[in-house]
């Protein structure tokens, strides 16, 4: 049994809206938000004709709700297939932690799983959900839009650069960003992990956060503040994080090569390798980075992921993201893209002292700006780019 793709602007937030409803309770076609180009138009083949996928000839099977399109993080395309069963199932876990359903704010782009699964948890709670709109995000904007929520319990979404945003604003005095931070019963936080510091100030202001872990094979965060909420379980195996429950993907649409590699059965249960370095203690996830987000400088090993977190503690580089850089004589080496700055040698002695001389910057590059992805995640490949260039000796060695 197979079901017809529909493809959305998701810009359109009203239309993802209606055609996940459609999808998820009257049987309608599988949903692909797309990011579509600045004309408004949808590639050829959305839909019928053409060489865009899908085309009028490809049918999703009948279980799948939603397909999310991602590039993951070796820019190979993905299509990760979600069923109707395992949005609601990541609903209703969601609001069994949040304290219940309720109304939402989308500040997310919709052909992201966090975006999507706002209007998912909307139509599950029956609440119209509130949207932000396009365009650059602005604290201002943001608490105009979070005084339109009327129910009696609110929530929004957020990656770590939006709330940092928020954060500032309304420390320099925008009293109205600071009140609609207060507003919220809940504010998930995920994408990328959430800089302590920064979850300290927000939580000053009386913002109530709840640090999401997950990915679009699992219908979005499945773990919050370190621990697996609704029947989600989490294992650790050879120091990769795997997870098994009710809202992992059906895997990757015609890529069965990719979908028997990210996900296998063991004793009757289904899991998914995530890819992440971690590990499970006394109940609670730890997550120490992206597997593929390692370098070897010097003939040592250096989880960049871990590096960035500590970095990110230096007072001026809260935004700072660590990438690799090509160094002629360690192989390769750390280097801190910021929009701040800060005393080199400084930064250094921190980072060798805690996780080892190899795992210490080789130089800050600082912007004007970082560059970020739609989603609002920073875009590393850009920053990569950003810190090329002859690579000096490892300064101290």
């Amino acid at each position: 049994m197979t079901r017809p793709y529909r493809v959305v602007d998701a810009r359109r937030t009203r239309e993802v809206f209606a055609a996940l409803r459609e999808a998820l309770s009257e049987g309608g076609a599988a949903v692909v938000p797309r990011n579509v180009g600045a004309d408004g138009a949808l590639p050829s083949g959305a839909g019928g004709g053409g060489g865009a996928w899908p085309s009028a000839m490809e049918r999703a099977p009948q279980n799948v709700a939603l397909v999310i399109e991602t590039s993951g993080s070796t820019g190979v395309p993905k299509r990760v297939a979600l069923s109707a069963d395992a949005l609601l199932a990541s609903a209703a876990a969601s609001a069994g932690v949040m304290g219940g359903q309720g109304q939402w704010l989308l500040a997310l782009p919709a052909h992201y799983v966090a975006g999507a699964q706002v209007l998912v948890r909307s139509l599950a709670a029956g609440t119209e959900p509130v949207v932000y709109g396009d365009g650059h995000f602005d604290p201002l904007r943001f608490a105009g839009v979070a005084g339109e929520l009327a129910d009696d319990l609110r929530y929004t979404s957020l990656v770590p650069v939006q709330l940092a945003r928020l954060v500032d604003a309304a420390e320099g005095g925008a009293r109205e960003v600071g009140a609609a931070l207060r507003r919220f019963d809940g504010i998930l936080v995920g994408g990328q992990a959430l800089d302590r510091g920064l979850r300290e100030r927000a939580e000053a202001l009386g913002a109530r956060l709840l640090a999401t872990y997950g990915s679009s094979e699992t219908a979005g965060g499945c773990v919050y503040d370190g621990v697996p909420i609704g029947p989600t379980v989490v294992r650790e195996v050879d120091g990769l994080l795997e997870i098994s429950g009710p809202t992992l993907a059906e895997g990757y649409l015609g890529d069965p090569e990719r979908t028997a590699a990210a996900f296998h059965e063991e004793d009757g249960v289904r899991w998914y390798r995530t890819g992440d370095l971690g590990e499970v203690r006394d109940g609670r996830v730890i997550v120490r980075g992206r597997s593929d987000n390692v370098i070897i400088s010097g003939g040592e090993k250096v989880l960049l992921d871990t590096v960035e977190r500590l970095v990110r503690s230096w007072d001026g580089l809260g935004d700072a993201v660590v990438v690799a850089a090509e160094d002629p004589r360690w192989g390769q080496v750390p280097v801190v893209v910021t929009t701040g700055s800060a005393e080199l040698a400084g930064l250094r002695s921190l980072v060798a002292e805690q996780l080892g001389r190899a795992a210490a910057p080789a130089r800050i590059v600082t912007v004007g700006e970082l560059p970020h992805l739609s989603s609002g995640k920073p875009d590393r490949i850009a920053a990569a780019r950003l810190a090329r260039g002859d690579a000096d000796e490892r300064p101290g060695a």
